[in-house]
């Protein structure tokens, strides 16, 4: 019997003569039934053996699907020691506590430099040699903290407001820091309000922009919408703006845009020390001895204050008024009585009597009462 070279151009293998002739008609019928079972059997063999495999533990030898994909055997590597895992670094000492403030108020006399330079500086150089230089106080405010150190009360003074400047003699208030520095500057509002002065913060215009920068800027809520008419001219929309250190010094200092002038720059000085106030005081900042002692390390650079107010005293005062609350505080401005001209020289008023009252108030803790039984 020989053996087909191939199909046939049907497609379907020849059939072999069988013994008696040709084949029978259902002899095809077989050959199919036969190879159909020899596929079925091929197919559930290779099914067990496939579950066979894939069910073996991960220790057992490589299946042979592997074995093929890889058939050059791969060295075993020479197993490594574990590393020895490192200790784990022991938690950080606790911060070390800031004392707490002493009993007793206290009142701290803010003044913002217009130096374009270093007020820093020119207050020294003033100090040690006695000469006048070009600066003077663009605000002043009295911040008097009360012994419970729960709210604070701000007398703010007009810069041009009309004085006598001891060992000078009468001139607007803010010449005193440009004829004797700090000093003269203490004594001069002492004198006035009759009032002692513990400390003195002193800030230029370059200190206040880059410490309202370094603090993310501060939401400030404008009363009135205005354009400044300096510098970069920047627009204040009514209600809560978000400003930068460039804006935020224009906002305080603007003056022209409004039409009484410098005593809505007084109450915008006010509204800033407000937000101020608010953006240290949210979220309870002041009460992590750590937070505290980045924010007089941020502020350092930039401040000047009097030799007995050193960052430590300034730590312990920002974090005994960890309780502040400043929606309770006061805030007023000095009285006067209107404004005037004097030698050539535009003039705010002083009324002396009404500023003996705020004074009083102000020592006697009742500045809030007196201000709103006086229209303040």
């Amino acid at each position: 019997m020989s053996t087909p070279t191939g199909p046939e151009p049907s497609g379907r293998e020849p059939s072999a003569p069988g013994p008696s002739g040709p084949p029978g008609p259902d002899a095809g019928v077989r050959r199919r039934r036969l190879i159909a079972a020899l596929l079925t059997l091929v197919l559930v063999v290779g099914v067990a053996v496939a579950a066979l495999v894939f069910n073996r533990p991960a220790s057992t030898s490589t299946s042979a699907a592997a074995q093929t994909v890889q058939p050059t055997e791969t060295p075993t590597p020479t197993p490594s020691e574990t590393p020895t895992p490192e200790p784990t670094p022991a938690p950080p000492p606790p911060p070390e506590p800031i004392p707490e403030l002493a009993p007793g108020d206290m009142n701290i006399l803010i003044i913002g430099s217009d130096s374009r330079g270093n007020a820093r500086e020119q207050a020294a150089q003033t100090l040690a040699t006695g000469e006048s230089q070009d600066h003077r106080s663009d605000a002043l405010m009295v911040v008097h903290v009360p012994a419970d150190h729960r709210t604070i009360q701000v007398v703010s003074i007009m810069r041009d407001l009309w004085v006598n400047i001891p060992g000078y003699g009468a001139s607007k208030i803010n010449t005193g820091l440009q004829v004797g520095g700090i000093p003269m500057t203490v004594r001069t509002v002492e004198s006035l309000m009759g009032t002692h002065i513990d400390h003195t913060v002193m800030l230029d215009f370059g200190g206040f922009r880059a410490l309202t920068d370094a603090l993310g800027g501060i939401d400030v809520d404008v009363p009135i919408p205005f354009q400044a008419s300096f510098e970069t001219h920047h627009v204040f929309n009514q209600g809560l703006n978000h400003l930068d250190g460039q804006a935020a010094l224009e906002f305080v200092r603007e003056r022209y845009s409004f039409v009484d002038g410098d005593y809505q720059r007084v109450r915008n000085q006010q509204t800033f020390l407000r937000a101020l106030l608010a953006k240290l005081t949210s979220g309870g900042h002041l009460n992590d001895p750590n937070v505290v002692r980045s924010l007089v390390a941020l502020s350092g650079p930039w401040l000047t204050v009097d030799q007995g107010f050193d960052a430590m005293t300034v730590a312990i005062l920002a974090y005994g008024m960890r309780g502040l609350d400043y929606n309770a505080s006061t805030f007023v401005t000095l009285p006067t009585a209107g404004v005037g001209t004097i030698g050539g020289a535009s003039v705010v008023l002083p009324d002396y009597g009404r500023i003996a009252g705020v004074a009083a108030a102000l020592r006697e803790g009742r500045l809030a009462q007196y201000a709103a039984a006086n229209g303040l």
